[in-house]
């Protein structure tokens, strides 16, 4: 704390994710929600603001706010901001606000871990390990108000400005904070393949791929687990989307309207609001590209030009947040439309589901202006999603654990049979193994193996059929071991595929 001419100058000292924050010299806290810090901070001097930074999650963004407050007590006044339908969405700003009138009471997260729970309509935590007596002073300690522009916002700064001469409420409080290192397994880091009926299915999957053999890696954001290019398939999302119950992707259903409306709509720019994939694809570059898109495959259904763009050369200039997704391509190939989509960054526990369900509903509706606008009747194809960043981050993994512990194995008791390599007919003839490879659907025969060896004969499928399943491939060389062993005693026909021994 320094002495000015005017009054006390104060630094602030973020103890938790700083590298995310707009750090100054007074006493006023300012949280932005969705809307860009430096939207609001280009309007202040430092020395109007101790500190600016986004709340994206109620669950996971109010403690480290919270600790970072307790660790700074110069900083007596807060300005909340609520200025997009973001914010509401997110609902962080208002639990902070409920947790600032209506207080806190004992009780566990959605993982069981005991926690503080906020007393708002919108579930939100504080880590239990800050001192109930810390929590009470620090609501009693701070003046706040809410604001629903940034126009507002700035004004109620300027007003908190004119009394940073205030004395800190106390000495600077650091918690204890618990931290947990997942055990990662060995795996490739590179080139993911992972397949499910529905966007639920498939998240679970991912989660599991990620917390199993994902490299844990710092960033400017903080730890997270990471993997290079996961290519996800999503090949039968019913219309109105798959919501389990109970729910436990990390959105509700009543949330998807809007956020489909981002990436189907155009937006005006608007001071605060970055853009919306939406206005990307239908004004960012002069173009409406999803009308274009359409257009271009009524004319010519054997495209392979149908490319939407997202990313402008000009975000490696002054852009702090740029798209994350960036390239989406769209093919017609048996009267059937899939889309591609590439994300440069992709937030996969909190995000994926969402970006999922919008990118499937823009699949829909280029599907139905096509077939309104010709003679064609085309169905939905796969969705694929192309994550080069595939990553969860630190305040996720135990949520990601807890959806992995319920839900993994569930899936995998989902028995299919639909690998699209093949299936292969075993049987014993003229004391050999003889397996026939048979088309999916057609039962065609396309290929034939021979041989008295099931480790040559597995070896050769292998070498041949090399994106056969993994299951599938296990379950071939457990049926050709037992028809090798059936060869050393032909006289009592011991072996049938799919059936125990004889005795």
């Amino acid at each position: 704390m320094t002495l000015t001419s005017s009054n006390y100058q104060f630094t602030y000292t973020p103890h938790y994710k700083p590298n995310q924050l707009i750090c100054g010299y007074g006493q006023t806290a300012i949280i932005t929600g969705w809307t860009v810090k430096q939207s609001v901070a280009k309007h202040l001097n430092p020395e109007d603001y101790a500190v600016i930074g986004n709340l994206y999650s109620p669950t996971r963004g109010i403690s480290p706010l919270i600790r970072n407050l307790l660790a700074n007590p110069h900083v007596r006044f807060l300005v909340i901001l609520q200025a997009t339908k973001e914010d509401k969405n997110a609902g962080g700003c208002q639990c902070l606000l409920d947790f600032l009138q209506q207080g806190f009471t004992q009780g566990k997260s959605d993982t069981g871990r005991d926690t503080w729970v906020i007393n708002s309509d919108i579930t939100g935590y504080i880590d239990i390990e800050i001192n109930v007596d810390a929590l009470e002073t620090l609501r009693q300690s701070l003046d706040y108000k809410e604001a629903k522009s940034i126009r507002e916002a700035v004004e109620y700064i300027k007003e908190f400005a004119n009394q940073n001469n205030k004395q800190p409420w106390g000495s600077p409080l650091i918690f204890p904070q618990l931290e947990t290192t997942p055990i990662v397994l060995p795996g490739p880091r590179y080139g993911h393949r992972i397949e499910g009926k529905t966007i639920a299915e498939t998240w679970v999957k991912i989660l599991h791929r990620i917390k199993t053999t994902g490299t844990i890696r710092p960033t400017q954001y903080g730890q997270w687990q990471e993997l290079i290019d996961i290519i996800s398939i999503v090949t039968d999302e019913p219309l109105n989307f798959y919501f389990p119950n109970p729910n436990y992707l990390p959105i509700e259903r009543n949330f998807i309207n809007d956020y489909i409306s981002q990436i189907l709509d155009d937006a005006p720019p608007r001071e605060g609001v970055k853009y919306t994939y939406g206005q990307r694809l239908r004004s960012w570059f002069g173009r409406d590209q999803i009308e274009q898109s359409i257009n271009k495959l009524i004319t010519e259904i054997d495209s392979s030009r149908v490319v939407m763009s997202l990313w402008d050369v000009k975000d490696y200039e002054n852009n702090d947040s740029p798209p994350c997704l960036n390239h989406i391509w769209v093919r017609i190939v048996d009267n059937e439309l899939s889309l591609t989509a590439t994300f440069r960054s992709n937030d996969m526990f909190s995000a994926w589901p969402a970006n999922a369900m919008g990118l499937r509903s823009l699949q829909r509706h280029i599907i139905d202006e096509i077939n309104q606008k010709s003679d064609n009747n085309f169905m939905i194809g796969p969705l694929i999603i192309i994550s080069q960043s595939a990553h969860i981050y630190s305040d996720c993994w135990e949520h990601a654990e807890r959806v992995i512990n319920t839900e993994y194995a569930k899936i995998c008791q989902e028995k299919g049979y639909n690998d699209p390599s093949g299936s292969f007919l075993i049987s014993l003839k003229d004391n050999q193994i003889i397996v026939e490879h048979i088309t999916p659907g057609s039962g065609e025969i396309v290929d034939c193996y021979s041989g008295k060896s099931a480790k040559k004969i597995y070896e050769q499928i292998a070498d041949n059929c090399p994106s056969i399943e993994i299951k599938h491939a296990m379950y071939l060389g457990t049926e050709l071991q037992k028809a090798e062993i059936s060869l050393l005693f032909p006289e009592k026909n011991l072996y049938a595929q799919d059936q125990p021994f004889k005795p």
